[in-house]
């Protein structure tokens, strides 16, 4: 029986949301791109693409804007409903970081002491990382530096993560007034032991891209850096290599004194090349383009329920927390990283803080200027 008589209709329908007017090239921005995929051989394969979305912001350690997060939200909505689209590239612009987290510049001129406004842009923050997490392209976080505070939080939500050895992973909400409740302290003991993503969340410690490979955050550390002669050379700033110090086994840990300083030589006298790093996330591609689709996408989100079921579950109250936060810890804490040119400092008095707290005083610009740096002279 022929079925012609079925009106029928190839017109494809545009299902986005979002245009491109969240994107562009402009510093600071999120950039958008189509990129062919080619084979490992170098050849284009016809109709099919990886989408590489990346954060222009180099200057201030690509952090992300209020327009920048926009951006990332409408890329990967996008990239989620490009039926041509492989997979998806998350990364920035330049060789010293992924992503630092939320601008500070904005949090402290803007944001601070304006509860609601923050809270809005909260439910954008949100809308971010529900959008790397809902995309249906597996995301691989292409770690070309820090990776910081908000940055861990949205590159832990990626599915895999390919680094740079020169890259330095963790958070700092308690030290600048805020907590790492955007998603690491929903995501890290997924990835790490309990105690390490205890450690990791509060101590704002940064560890090496080394550490945390031994540790199981990433997937996989190559080395970026060329000599003279175009060897490989890796991150000479950390111990690659495992001994043991205090009955304590270490590996990945940054270098100090004198073997930093020579270390900071070495780095000086080498040239950044991410050609092995491309290497990798290319070839990652490449075997993503050659499963089944809907069972390799069936695969990664069963696996991403898991992080997502308490992301869900906690997103709601800790926007709700950081907006009150932006009050007080959070004005203070962004207050003093984003003038620490003028004060040379960037954190406040803590135990002054501690102190008048437990002296019962009104949190008013007295004590604000109290715990607060004064201009240097």
């Amino acid at each position: 029986m022929s079925l012609d008589w079925m009106p029928r209709t190839n017109e494809l329908k545009d299902h986005s949301l979002h245009g491109s007017q969240y994107w562009g090239t402009e510093v600071p921005c999120t950039m958008y791109e189509r990129l062919p995929l080619t084979s490992p051989e170098g050849e284009v394969v016809p109709g099919l693409y990886v989408a590489r979305i990346t954060l222009n912001n180099p200057k201030q350690y690509n952090s992300y804007t209020t327009s920048m997060v926009k951006g990332v939200i409408g890329a990967f909505t996008n990239a989620s409903l490009d039926r041509s689209v492989v997979a998806v590239v998350f990364t920035s612009v330049g060789d010293k970081a992924f992503c630092t987290g939320g601008n500070t510049v904005e949090y402290a001129e803007y944001y601070s002491r304006r509860p609601q406004e923050y809270g809005e842009y909260m439910d954008l923050f949100n809308l971010m990382v529900d959008s790397i997490l809902n995309c249906k392209k597996p995301v691989i976080c292409r770690v070309n530096g820090m990776r910081v505070g908000g940055g861990q939080e949205i590159g832990m939500a990626c599915d895999l993560a390919i680094s740079s050895d020169m890259a330095i992973y963790g958070q700092a909400g308690p030290k600048h007034g805020s907590a790492p409740v955007g998603g690491s302290t929903d995501f890290l003991p997924w990835f790490l032991s309990m105690e390490d993503a205890m450690w990791n969340c509060i101590s704002c410690e940064l560890w090496s891209a080394y550490k945390m490979k031994a540790k199981t955050l990433i997937s996989k550390v190559v080395p970026v850096l060329r000599d003279a002669a175009g060897e490989w050379v890796r991150n000479p700033l950390v111990h690659t290599d495992s001994y043991v110090e205090d009955g304590e086994i270490i590996y990945g840990e940054m270098k100090k004194g004198e073997a930093a300083a020579a270390a900071k030589e070495v780095v000086a006298a080498c040239t950044v090349d991410f050609t092995r790093l491309d290497q990798e996330v290319d070839a990652i591609v490449w075997r993503f383009a050659n499963l089944f689709p809907e069972s390799l996408q069936m695969s990664i989100d069963s696996i991403r329920m898991k992080k997502k079921f308490f992301w869900d579950l906690a997103k709601g109250p800790n926007r709700h927390w950081l907006a009150t936060n932006m009050m007080v810890e959070a004005h203070l804490g962004f207050n003093a990283f984003s003038t620490r040119k003028q004060t040379g400092e960037d954190v406040i008095d803590f135990l002054r803080f501690r102190q008048l707290l437990a002296e019962g005083a009104l949190m008013d610009d007295a004590a604000f200027e109290e715990v607060m740096g004064s201009p240097q002279s």
